[in-house]
């Protein structure tokens, strides 16, 4: 038998029988094996009938290995296909025993594990993190009850008011089935054309083009359950219930420019931003808060709390703080976790109910077929991330991958098996068992298929929106409209959605139409005429802005010269405030300064401005004269310019500043006005460095 030739990247080779060369696993390390349990003596070559014949059938070790290998991928989400998930903890803060006989809010302190998935909508799995979406807001509660499953949104209302129109809408918004293009955009035709025929699309529209669709980081950006829930009391008495998280670090968003070049520089950055958030132990965490009310008080409101397109103002009903959510563990396997965790809306638990909402009640059928669909089998809950943390015991048997094995004849009920001596298995439980509220039923009249007449005010809720915006995100979503209709090429839609617009507010028509150089159309007919509601601060993210630091990332740039002392005693300040430091340097090995030496954590070049929430400018004047000589630097720093950013300097950076075209304004600031300027956005500079509409 020939020697085979060591391959020079294969380590610990001993010699075995017939002057055969193996890789030893050695003491401690454990041995490669089949699926089966089979040791594997050579992963290196395949089985052959001699030296150079050809390559038996009979080696199951390739056969194995290969036949795993194709069959690696599932099929993706058709939405949300693209996700970043963690695992953590929720805490009952506020016990509500009175609004319902839910477990886990029976008592203040009471906890259970939670796993969440963000994701986007549009875009498939290997999309980047950053495109104008909705994003998913999953979270699964591993209660002693059971699991719970509140599968939302960061946006509290919907596109559509009937799950029968959803295939249509995600297939407008998806890739054109011609074409195969755009991926992870909204900005085509047939997604605008869809839009222009459904005016109940108005208020989310204006979300959808809002900064609300550009978080600056998975962990500061709020979470809906987006329909109307019930509370059902121990007594069995109701309440609707809408549900929101609200994160700790507070709202921030990036702009659109900033949003496009982090795509390029870092099509992950917001599966980083988590990962490494949870990595560094800065646990991002929400309060879970509730808006409580009853069937009276929404009978006298001017629209549907089943409609999904309608949000409750906080002025109208306040957000009540029930409990906090942590996110403190990354997944062990991205796959077996993030990638198979299935979210069901039909996954409640006592205590916790669904209301009549039509969106939702497809929603209930859906998800449970989806996941059939992609995981392969009806067991898709017993894989581990799926499965709940409490005992739970059925008589659903046998299926596709059944993994566990059910002892004697009891798999129906009711049974007398107990009467021979055998195990008679589960029974049901009427006092604390999952009991559906009495009231949800048919009416005296019928199930039809008819929308209540408040459904039909599209607009009210849309004004509201866009009149609470300040007047930079107002030219925000004007903007934001103008760039996707501007990608439109069908005239008759661009006329159709501003006929929509006018409805919610001829200002904003007016800018639309302008910035397309289009006519003003006429305004489109209404089934139902718009109500006036006041403006909502809380639906306005610049008017909450935080201040601070929290969570935030400082880029300080650096080169040969720099003062040390400076730099350190600014990376001391910063993380103090809350916030992380991220040295760049022209080159990054070390470097000599002034006081000593020091590395940077990233090169120029990969390391551009996008990527972090404000910049420093520490250069000696020698450095920039060099620098100037880099488009990287003037790049570097004009990028920050034009996101708003704050950008900090030393003299000698000033300079630089102001050869490079970039102006001062109240966020150009010295070193030592860093902490007192915040990193909160200025978005007064805005129209000096692009047109709004």
């Amino acid at each position: 038998m020939p020697k085979k030739t060591p391959r020079p990247d294969v380590p610990a080779l001993s010699t075995g029988q017939a002057g055969e060369t193996h890789q030893s696993a050695g003491a401690g390390v454990p041995v490669l094996t089949t699926n089966h349990g089979v040791p594997v003596s050579d992963n290196q070559n395949s089985l052959r009938a001699h030296e150079r014949g050809p390559t038996l059938l009979e080696d199951f070790v390739l056969r194995e290995k290969i036949f795993h290998f194709d069959h690696e991928r599932i099929p993706e989400r058709i939405v949300h296909a693209r996700g970043s998930g963690a695992h953590g903890v929720f805490e009952c803060t506020q016990a509500i025993p009175e609004l319902t006989r839910a477990s886990l809010f029976q008592k203040a302190g009471t906890t259970c594990p939670v796993f969440v998935r963000f994701s986007t909508v549009a875009g498939g799995a290997g999309s980047v993190d950053t495109p104008r979406d909705v994003r998913g807001f999953a979270v699964k509660f591993y209660t002693d009850s059971g699991n719970w499953d509140l599968v939302g949104n960061n946006m509290p209302v919907f596109f559509i008011q009937d799950a029968i129109k959803f295939p249509d809408l995600i297939h407008s918004v998806k890739m054109e089935a011609d074409r195969g293009y755009p991926q992870a955009a909204s900005a085509h035709d047939t997604f605008w054309d869809f839009i222009g025929l459904m005016p109940e699309a108005m208020h989310m529209v204006m979300w959808a083009m809002s900064d609300r669709a550009l978080p600056r980081s998975l962990r500061m950006m709020e979470g809906f359950g987006v329909h109307t829930f019930r509370l059902v009391d121990a007594e069995g008495e109701s309440r609707f219930v809408k549900f929101h998280w609200k994160p700790v670090l507070g709202l921030a968003a990036t702009c659109w420019d900033e949003a496009v070049k982090i795509a390029g520089a870092d099509p992950d950055f917001h599966r980083r931003d988590l990962f490494e958030a949870i990595e560094a132990g800065d646990f991002p965490a929400w309060d879970l808060g509730i808006q409580v009310f009853d069937e009276a008080w929404a009978a006298k409101q001017p629209y549907d709390v089943l409609d999904a397109t309608k949000l409750i103002p906080e002025e109208e009903i306040p957000v009540r703080i029930v409990g906090r959510m942590t996110l403190n563990r990354n997944p062990d396997n991205f796959f077996a976790e993030t990638e198979q965790v299935a979210f069901l809306p039909s996954n409640l638990i006592p205590g916790i109910d669904f209301s009549d909402d039509p969106l939702l009640q497809g929603r209930l059928f859906s998800y449970l077929d989806t996941q059939k669909s992609r995981l392969g089998t009806t067991n898709f809950h017993q894989i581990p991330v799926n499965a709940p943390k409490c005992p739970f015991h059925n008589f659903q048997r046998d299926g596709l991958m059944q993994t566990r094995v059910p002892r004697g004849r009891a798999n129906y009920e009711p049974n007398t098996l107990a009467e021979a001596g055998e195990d008679p298995g589960p029974r049901e439980a009427p006092g604390e068992g999952f009991r559906s509220f009495s009231g949800i039923g048919a009416p005296a009249t019928g199930r039809l298929r008819v929308r209540a007449e408040l459904f039909a005010d599209h607009y009210s809720q849309a004004t509201m929106f866009w009149r609470s915006q300040t007047a930079s995100e107002q030219a925000h979503i004007a903007s934001a409209l103008v760039f996707e209709l501007s990608k439109v090429k069908v005239e008759a839609i661009r006329s159709r959605v501003l006929s929509r617009l006018r409805r919610v507010d001829e200002d904003l028509a007016s800018r639309v139409a302008c910035g397309l150089a289009m006519p003003l159309p006429d305004a489109a007919p209404v089934a139902r005429e718009p109500v006036e509601m006041a403006p909502s601060t809380v639906l306005s993210m610049q008017a909450r802005a935080p201040h601070g630091f929290a969570g935030r990332k400082v880029a300080i740039l650096f080169d040969e010269g720099s003062s040390l002392s400076s730099i350190r005693r600014l990376c001391t300040d910063i993380r103090a405030a809350g916030g992380s430091v991220f040295l760049v340097a022209p080159k990054v090995g070390e470097l000599r300064l002034k006081g000593g030496t020091l590395k940077a954590d990233g090169q120029l070049a990969g390391s551009p401005s996008v990527l972090f929430d404000a910049v420093v400018g520490a250069l000696s004047p020698d450095a920039v004269t060099r620098l100037l000589r880099d488009a990287a630097v003037a790049q570097w720093f004009r990028d920050a310019w034009s996101h708003c950013k704050v950008i900090a300097h030393c003299p000698a950076t000033r300079t630089l500043l102001d050869q490079v075209g970039i102006g001062q304004d109240e966020a150009t600031v010295t070193l030592d006005a860093l902490l007192a300027a915040g990193l909160q956005r200025h978005w007064a500079r805005e129209p000096q460095v692009r047109d709004l509409a």
